[in-house]
C-alpha cells in the first residue's frame, strides 16, 4: 500500500511538471511585444477658445514621442549644474565635432600603456577583502 501511494504521488508530480516545460504547440508562438505598444494621446478640449491654430506642418503639442515623456517623467529634464561642474565644462572647452570618426581611425596612434592598465581592467570584482599586491624587483 505504501509503495502503491508512493507510486502514484511520484507519477503525479511528474505530470504536473511536464506542464512547465516548452514544449512548443500552441504556447510556443510570436507575440508583439506589451512594452513596445504606446497609448494615442487623448483628445483635450482647450480652455481657451480664442488660441491661435496651429501653423501647417508644426509638430502637434501632444504629439511628443512616447520615450521622450517617459524620460520627462523618470528624470525630470536637464538639471542645473553645479559651479565645479560648470567649471569643468567651461576648462574642457568644445569637442571637436569629428572626434568619434578620428578615433575610430585605424590610421590614429595610440599609446600603449602597458600591462598594468590591463590589469586594472581584467581584475576581478568584489570589495577587496581578498585583494593581493607584488611589488615587482628591479
Amino acid at each position: 500500500m505504501r509503495k502503491l501511494v508512493l507510486t502514484g504521488t511520484l507519477a503525479a508530480t511528474v505530470l504536473s511538471l511536464s506542464a512547465c516545460g516548452s514544449g512548443g504547440g500552441i504556447f510556443n508562438r510570436d507575440r508583439p511585444d506589451e512594452f513596445a505598444v504606446s497609448r494615442q494621446a487623448p483628445l483635450v478640449i482647450p480652455p481657451d477658445f480664442a488660441l491661435t491654430p496651429p501653423r501647417p506642418g508644426a509638430p502637434s503639442a501632444q504629439a511628443a514621442d512616447a520615450s521622450d515623456q517617459a524620460l520627462e517623467a523618470l528624470f525630470g529634464g536637464p538639471q542645473a549644474r553645479s559651479a565645479t561642474e560648470a567649471n569643468a565644462v567651461r576648462q574642457a572647452g568644445d569637442a571637436d565635432s569629428g572626434i568619434r570618426s578620428s578615433v575610430g581611425d585605424t590610421e590614429t596612434n595610440t599609446v600603449n600603456k602597458g600591462t598594468v592598465t590591463r590589469d586594472i581592467i581584467s581584475a576581478p570584482e568584489g570589495d577587496g577583502q581578498n585583494a593581493q599586491t607584488a611589488i615587482p624587483d628591479g
